[in-house]
């Protein structure tokens, strides 16, 4: 059975490992000229660490890394509004959380696709999909000029045009959500962090969050509500993150006037609507081109590492019956996927809300809330479909 996987990103290069390690003959598609490190970091939760592992990357992983102890939520006035102990959340989970940057992941994940022998086949970006008039098999059209007919077609372009989310569903339109972020790496010459903590500062309309993954390196994303897209917001990026969060506590202004401006991020956050089928014929959606959560979720990257884990479970279990294969994947992953994008929703909204009362009943509620309970609650989400939470 051939794969022909298109896209190179976390879902892509993982999704090609666990079905390699199971025997599968697999491809990569990507359309850059080399793995995109798009996105400034990510933090690696339990359930993407015991996928990870059976990946056999989670020790070099470690080595890149901060391992996450709290989670500390503060108001724009730096007063603390609750500190969740994420060694709790390791422990009921028995996997760690690290924090990674972006490239450093990719390089991790393209390493392992080396050592196994998976082709990564570059600048071949996908055009179309059609149907062959004979035999009816579905062909994958790129801009060079050529075009495959693998057994087994799986789209992992992204959330913003995927074209296998097009053939599949009928449309591939991203939903901007309404707000803006900034994303960065901060580098600092000297030890600067005494813990690994994820940092999220909440504002009226604003966030910031720090994440450091060592004592000298995090990274970072500024975020603010907006009415519409403009690209007005592109330009003079520095300037403008240190105007709308002047007010900050030192350390989101300090992170800011030390990024390089050509090294700024800029995106106009989009998700996906949930949808009930990932697949049709021989071609299924996994990562963001299926289940595209927003940032507040913490989980795409983790849920695109889920995918993997499940699909080469599916796959290698269904091999020659690749429809039930298939709906065994989608029934297994899109209720818990469609839970998070929904829930990064309502996360955002709250967030980014412009209404000041709302904003200062938010932070109350947040100081009264049951860590303890959040912490659970956390451990059962993140779980939910793997054989981890109880040992």
């Amino acid at each position: 059975m051939k794969i022909a996987i298109l896209g190179g990103g976390v879902a892509g290069l993982s999704t090609a490992i666990a079905l390699k390690l199971k025997g599968f003959d697999c491809h990569i598609y990507e359309r850059h000229s080399a793995t995109s490190d798009m996105g400034a970091g990510v933090v690696c939760w339990p359930n993407a660490c015991f996928v990870l592992d059976k990946l056999g990357v989670l020790d070099n992983l470690s080595k890149v890394s901060g391992l996450i102890t709290t989670m500390k939520r503060i108001d724009q006035d730096n007063e603390i509004l609750g500190s969740l102990d994420i060694t709790k959340l390791n422990k009921l989970m028995h996997y760690p959380s690290y924090a990674v940057l972006r490239k450093d992941l990719m390089k991790i994940l393209e390493t392992r696709c080396k050592e196994l022998a998976i082709p990564i086949h570059f600048k071949h970006q996908i055009t179309f999909l059609s149907k062959h008039k004979t035999t009816g098999q579905t062909l994958v059209h790129f801009n060079n000029g050529k075009h495959i007919t693998p057994d087994v077609i799986i789209g992992a372009e992204g959330r913003m045009n995927s074209l296998t989310r097009q053939f599949v569903h009928g449309n591939n339109q991203p939903v901007f959500q309404g707000f803006i972020n900034w994303i960065g790496v901060y580098q600092s010459d000297t030890p600067c962090f005494d813990e690994m903590s994820v940092y999220d500062y909440w504002g009226v309309g604003k966030r910031f969050g720090l994440v450091p993954t060592s004592n000298k390196t995090a990274y970072w994303a500024g975020g603010i509500a907006i009415d519409n897209i403009d690209l007005s917001y592109t330009t003079h990026v520095k300037q403008r993150l240190l105007d709308y969060f002047v007010d900050w506590p030192p350390i989101t202004c300090e992170v800011i006037a030390r990024a390089q401006e050509d090294k700024i991020k800029t995106i106009f956050v989009h998700d996906h609507d949930p949808i009930d089928t990932w697949y049709k014929d021989n071609v299924l959606l996994i990562g963001d081109a299926a289940h595209a959560p927003l940032p507040t979720s913490g989980q795409g990257a983790c849920q695109a590492l889920e995918d993997a884990w499940h699909l080469a479970n599916c796959l290698s279990s269904k091999a020659f019956d690749i429809k039930t294969a298939f709906k065994q994947f989608n029934t297994i992953r899109s209720s818990k996927t469609a839970n998070i994008t929904m829930l990064g929703r309502q996360l955002a909204q709250s967030i980014f809300n412009i209404d000041p009362q709302f904003c200062e009943q938010r932070n109350e509620n947040a100081k009264s809330a049951d860590l303890s309970q959040l912490i659970s609650g956390m451990a059962n989400g993140f779980s939910s479909g793997l054989p981890i939470l109880n040992g």
